[in-house]
């Protein structure tokens, strides 16, 4: 069983996830198959197997969390003396060389990524191409949308 690097917040919010689908969703899903069971025939009872359907996806949520959190190897970078050096769960302000654009992105592990809140996997082009490398370091990365150039504004362990 493989450890998986994870900030504190990202175990917070799979935390939370877990309590929701368990305390929230689950009595829901059998009050549902319980309304669909009244209803007669099972066998054609598409409301009933609807909720069963739903019911197999959120406990399969429910233990795939569970896993996640078992193998959780929980990584408070906000504990770290700050070199300047970009490591996993850092926050790096970069800016893009090519647009002049100013990004910040956090490193994070897979489970917790989201591209939108910048919240990027550490082994994915940007994440490897950061990781490693110091404040005031320029770097090229080769992303799927070509090769982008930045400079390493700020690395804050936060």
């Amino acid at each position: 069983m493989e450890k998986e690097p994870i900030t504190v917040r990202g175990l917070e919010k799979l935390k939370e996830e877990l309590i929701f689908l368990k305390e929230k969703k689950r009595p829901e899903i059998v009050a549902s198959i319980a309304e669909a069971r009244s209803h007669g025939d099972l066998k054609e009872n598409a409301e009933y197997h609807a909720a069963k359907e739903q019911q197999s996806h959120n406990e399969g949520r429910i233990q795939e969390v569970e896993d996640i959190i078992a193998r959780a190897n929980v990584i408070d970078v906000s504990k770290l003396d700050n070199d300047g050096k970009v490591i996993f769960g850092s926050t790096i302000l970069l800016q893009n060389l090519d647009t002049d654009e100013n990004v910040k992105y956090k490193i994070v592990g897979k489970d917790e990524a989201d591209l939108k809140e910048k919240l990027i996997y550490f082994k994915s082009p940007i994440g490897m191409g950061l990781i490693g490398k110091n404040k005031g370091d320029l770097v090229e990365i080769k992303t799927p949308a070509g090769v982008k150039n930045f400079e390493i504004k700020d690395v804050k362990y936060i």
